[in-house]
C-alpha cells in the first residue's frame, strides 16, 4: 500500500489474528516493515495467520505473540518477550476489546461492567505503559475504537462511555507524548462488516434491528476490514508525521461524527 514506508521498521498489532487487526498487519507486511508482531489469544489462530503472512511477504520477519491482553500478568510477559526479541517497537495498532452487545442501560448486568473497561480502556492503556518506553525513536499508537463514543446511540450506553474514554486517552496521551516524537490517533467506525464482533451481533434479534437500521444509512457501503485497516497503517506511516490527536470515523456515510 505503501511501498518501504516501514523500512527496517518493527509493528505491533494487537487482536491481529482476525478483522481489522489481521489485515492491518497483513498491510504492514505489505508496505515493507521488517518485523509484524501479531497478538491474539489462540495459539492456533496465531500461527495460522503468521505463517499466511509470512509466506506472502518472505522480507519481513512474522512473530505471534499469544496473550489476553485484560490479564496484566499476560500482558506484561508479553512486551517482555516482544523486549527480549525486538528490544523496540515504531507502531502500534491496538484493535483488543471485550464484546459488547448492544443493549439498554437499564437491562445490563452491572457485574459485566468492570470487564467491559478492562477490556476497553484498561488494557489500551496498559499496553501504552509498555508501548511508550519502546518507542525510543519516536513512533506511532493507533487505537481502533468507535463512533459511539462520538455520539450518542441508544441501546450502546456501555460501549459509548468505553469508546469515549478511549478517544480521550488518546487525544491527552498525544498532547503528552509529542516530545518524544510519539504520535497517538485513534480510528472510529461504525460497523464494520466481515468480521466476528459483527456476525455475533447480527445473530440477536436486538443487534440486527439497530445495526440493520444503521447499515441502511450507509450510502457508501458498510465498511469492511479492508476498508479500515489502511487508514490505521496510514496514521502510524511517515506520510501522517504531523497528525496527532485525532479521531478519525469510517463509517460509510452513516454519521459526520
Amino acid at each position: 500500500m505503501f511501498p518501504n514506508a516501514f523500512n527496517g521498521m518493527t509493528c505491533l498489532v494487537t487482536a491481529g489474528t482476525s478483522g481489522i487487526g489481521r489485515e492491518t498487519a497483513r498491510l504492514f507486511a505489505a508496505s515493507g516493515a521488517a518485523t509484524v508482531i501479531v497478538n491474539g489469544r489462540s495459539p492456533e489462530s496465531g500461527e495460522r495467520v503468521r505463517s499466511e503472512i509470512a509466506a506472502a511477504y518472505p522480507e519481513t520477519e512474522v512473530l505471534f505473540v499469544s496473550a489476553d491482553l485484560t490479564d496484566p500478568a499476560q500482558l506484561r510477559d508479553m512486551f517482555a518477550s516482544i523486549q527480549a526479541k525486538v528490544g523496540r517497537l515504531d507502531a502500534f495498532v491496538h484493535c483488543g476489546g471485550a464484546q459488547v452487545k448492544p443493549g439498554f442501560f437499564a437491562n445490563l448486568d452491572a457485574d459485566d461492567d468492570q470487564a467491559h473497561f478492562d477490556g476497553h480502556v484498561r488494557s489500551f492503556m496498559n499496553c501504552c505503559r509498555a508501548v511508550i518506553p519502546m518507542m525510543t525513536e519516536g513512533g506511532s499508537i493507533v487505537a481502533v475504537a468507535s463512533d459511539a463514543g462520538k455520539l450518542a446511540t441508544p441501546a450502546e450506553t456501555l460501549i459509548g462511555a468505553m469508546k469515549a474514554a478511549v478517544i480521550m486517552f488518546c487525544r491527552t496521551l498525544a498532547l503528552e507524548v509529542s516530545r518524544q516524537k510519539i504520535r497517538v490517533n485513534v480510528i472510529t467506525p461504525s460497523i464494520i462488516a466481515d468480521t466476528k464482533s459483527y456476525d455475533r451481533v447480527m445473530a440477536t434479534e436486538a443487534g440486527a434491528r439497530i445495526f440493520g437500521k444503521a447499515a441502511s444509512k450507509a450510502k457508501l457501503g458498510v465498511p469492511t476490514p479492508v476498508d479500515v485497516a489502511p487508514t490505521c497503517v496510514f496514521l502510524a506511516s511517515p506520510y501522517s508525521s504531523r497528525l496527532t490527536g485525532q479521531a478519525i470515523s469510517i463509517n460509510g456515510g452513516i454519521s459526520a461524527a
